[in-house]
């Protein structure tokens, strides 16, 4: 059976070998390819390369994208922070493809997550039988990019607790991990660095030390404030899991369009025109939560519709995103159908509809 999801170095294994063919800039030591060819594997290039058409995987500020390709060839950790949806852990593992030929080597950063995690494990039946080997040894995802020369990745580093957080200092300030029950020590490799991710809205949770956040150099990763820019994001995204899952029909553009404004304006508070400002929920109304509404309703409209989503697959879909814990959401939503959604015609005038049934209360 195939995979649901291939990793980014599988998925477009093509585009690599294309740019590493025909890449004539100067090489950081251990890198795939050069910074200037990972820039346009990450933003994309108007020009096929090679005969072989190099897609967008991130849509955004070109600056942004420079600043975490520079810090990744210099000494310091890359740390993305943003608020949940905004794809840093995408904008991670495409890095981690282009340079290291691996997104692999991954940390999930959790409350349970504990320094083996980061450092290294036994296997203890061979730990009985021989006693701390090296074939005992079970490194973590972080020592074994430090053994090959390859970026590792810590996801959602804020969710762990600072003791943990701390066992990273020693590994980003002296590229070094000691393994005293071997009488070792690992220094890392040319080519290793860490790229960590950090929710904004998880601050306070396990704040990073001072000391930690000298060895990052954070780049925030914005949500996307133009409309255009997000739909092109979106609608691109949803067809890829489409394709992945083959499941799904593809949703109208003028519903895609209207989806992608509603989440603008509940965002911001306050309608495009500026002439109507509305409740904004507490629900996390991201690029990656308008990929999923969007996805379930081509999903219901193929599988229990019509075969074309309309309005009530959106509506369905929508309700569960935008609604999951707080009363208070319930009564955002309603009142931004009643306010906004209800006054406008076509497809805003059915989703209004649609939604009504399922708000009631």
């Amino acid at each position: 059976m195939p995979d649901i999801r291939l990793p980014a170095e599988a998925k477009y294994k093509n585009e690599l070998d294309a740019l590493a063919a025909h890449d004539d800039k100067p090489r950081p030591p251990g890198w795939a390819l050069s910074p200037r060819a990972v820039e346009t594997y990450i933003l994309g290039s108007p020009k096929p390369v090679g005969g072989v058409a190099i897609t967008p995987k991130y849509v955004g500020d070109k600056g942004l994208i420079q600043v975490c390709i520079a810090t990744l060839a210099s000494d310091r950790a890359l740390m993305l922070v943003g608020e949940p949806g905004t794809a840093k852990s995408w904008l991670s593992e495409h890095l981690s493809a282009a340079v290291s030929g691996t997104s692999a080597l991954v940390v999930q950063g959790t409350a349970g997550t504990s320094e083996d995690h980061i450092k290294y494990s036994w296997n203890y039946a061979l730990l009985l039988a021989q006693g701390p080997t090296p074939e005992a040894l079970v490194p973590s995802p972080i020592l074994r990019a430090m053994r090959t020369g390859k970026f590792a990745r810590f996801e959602e580093v804020t969710r762990t607790s600072p003791e943990i957080q701390d066992s990273l200092i020693s590994i980003l300030s002296e590229k070094q991990v000691s393994v005293p029950e071997l009488g070792e020590i690992t220094s890392a490799q040319r080519g290793f660095n860490l790229i960590a991710t950090a929710n904004t809205r998880d601050r306070g949770v396990n704040e990073m030390s001072a000391a930690l956040k000298r060895r990052f150099n954070f780049v925030t990763v914005p949500v996307v404030e133009d409309l255009e820019q997000e739909i092109q994001i979106v609608t691109k995204r949803e067809a890829e899991l489409r394709t992945d899952y083959q499941v799904g029909v593809p949703p109208p553009e003028e519903l895609s369009r209207v989806l992608l404004t509603l989440f603008h304006e509940l965002r911001k508070g306050v309608t495009k025109d500026g002439k109507t400002k509305v409740r904004t929920p507490g629900a996390v109304l991201s690029t990656a939560e308008a990929i999923s509404v969007l996805f379930n309703s081509s999903i219901l409209a193929q599988q229990f519709g019509s075969g074309t989503v309309t309005s009530q697959e959106l509506a369905a879909s929508l309700v569960g995103a935008v609604v999951k814990e707080q009363e208070d959401d319930v009564k955002a939503l309603r009142e931004y159908m009643e306010t906004v959604a209800k006054s406008r015609t076509g497809p805003w005038k059915e989703l209004y509809t649609a939604s009504k049934k399922l708000l009631r209360g």
